[in-house]
């Protein structure tokens, strides 16, 4: 999520808030990957992730491989 967040800075999320579009948000997979990304669209099978990084495409899950996804509410820089 570079330029937004950087290596250091600390995020804190809530897994207990509604995610939404639009959002920025943690997700960690079934396989142990763990990233901050920008929901841009969710359906009951999949999500979209963006990045404000223009480096890095958006990523495409199925809910199926998501362990977990929790909004940040605040950072750290």
């Amino acid at each position: 999520m570079e330029p937004l967040y950087r290596e250091g800075d600390r995020v804190v999320v809530s897994p207990t808030e509604q995610v939404r579009r639009g959002d920025r948000v943690v997700v960690k997979t079934r396989e142990g990957e763990v990233m901050a990304k920008i929901l841009y669209r969710q359906s009951a099978k999949q999500i979209e992730l963006h990045s404000l990084n223009p480096a890095y495409e958006p990523r495409i899950l199925n809910t199926r491989d998501i362990e977990w996804i929790a909004r940040i509410i605040w950072a750290s820089q």
